[in-house]
């Protein structure tokens, strides 16, 4: 069978691939496609000053906290501020919610969208040089536009989604996204500016033989976790965490494997954010063919209940997402 691969077109930029695909959005009029070249815009940008950050003092923490209580580092705020000011410089968002600002952002606008964004996931990778990301997610505004925000504007639950996605800063720097028709991925090539189609119509396996987890919590895991723990250890499963969501996300993505991030005794409620990590990531997950579960609920039914909510992620290849979905229903009996 001829590798669909072979018969792209060389040299698909981001731009134009957008372009070709506006006829799959109803009632598309361009907001949306503008919104996706405002972010990758604000990730050429952000991009730029991670690769020097070493050169130029953006490195380490900046001395405050931010609404979670996390410390907050140089490039969080740096990144926060870029992709905010591109976003709202574009006139396509009328509201933003940031993990690093308390409140969401009235930009009063005529704009029809909501952004959820998570300027910089993996901050404390930062100093050692690690992989780190952007996830983003883009909602259609509840309220007509023009008028005041809402929170039910803000709170909608992660299967509303009309596009999601992220991009990831390593050896190449890529902007992932979906908009309900598949996940395609765009590397980013420096030289020219340009992102170009690199991973077109992105599938997880259905099986993988990779699980991500922080294995040094692992006594106050719940019983079903760290029962699904010895079973991989048991068949012979590579430990693979990185510690940046969008790292260890991508890489199961290509290859196959679960990324988990339970409750834990110190963070009963679990520690990732629902509206700017766990929604994003389900929605492409799930695009890809794979699964993103609490463990006992889908994550893009969970109706938001706060800005910044946190909920257990099980998210992955189908048949590892339904194993550990099985030991909790298990545990339940």
């Amino acid at each position: 069978m001829e590798d669909s691969r072979i018969a792209l077109p060389i040299g698909t930029t981001l731009d134009r691939f957008i372009k070709k695909k506006q006829d799959e959005f109803q009632f598309a009029t361009g907001e949306l496609s503008q919104l996706l070249r405002d972010i990758a815009l604000a990730g050429k940008v952000v991009n730029r000053e991670i690769n020097k950050a070493g050169l130029i003092n953006i490195v380490g923490a900046i001395g405050s906290q931010n609404i979670q209580g996390e410390e907050q580092q140089k490039l969080d705020v740096l990144a926060n501020i870029r992709f905010i000011r591109a976003l709202t410089k574009g006139g396509e968002a009328s509201v933003i919610i940031s993990e690093e600002d308390e409140e969401f952002t009235d930009l009063q606008n005529n704009g029809k969208y909501m952004i959820a964004i998570d300027p910089l996931d993996g901050s404390s990778n930062i100093d050692v040089n690690v992989s780190i990301g952007t996830i983003f997610s883009i909602y259609r505004r509840v309220t007509p536009p023009g008028s005041s925000v809402t929170l039910d504007d803000v709170l909608q639950p992660g299967r509303e989604q009309v596009a999601a996605g992220y991009l990831l800063y390593g050896s190449s720097t890529m902007l992932v996204y979906t908009t309900g028709h598949g996940v395609n991925g765009f590397t980013y090539e420096p030289s020219l500016g340009e992102y170009f189609l690199s991973h077109p119509n992105m599938e997880i396996p259905r099986d993988g033989k990779v699980y991500s987890i922080n294995d040094g919590s692992y006594h106050s895991f719940p019983p079903a976790i760290r029962t699904y723990i010895e079973n991989c250890r048991e068949q012979g499963f590579s430990a693979r965490y990185i510690g940046s969501l969008v790292a260890d996300f991508h890489r199961n993505l290509l290859k196959g494997g679960v990324y988990m991030y339970p409750s834990t005794a110190k963070d009963p409620k679990g520690k990732l954010r629902l509206m700017y990590e766990c929604n994003a990531l389900a929605f492409l997950i799930e695009q890809a063919g794979g699964s993103a579960s609490t463990g006992q609920e889908r994550i893009l039914d969970l109706q938001p209940e706060d800005l910044h909510q946190r909920v257990p992620l099980i998210i992955g290849s189908t048949n590892m997402v339904e194993a550990v979905e099985e030991l909790f229903r298990g545990q339940e009996g």
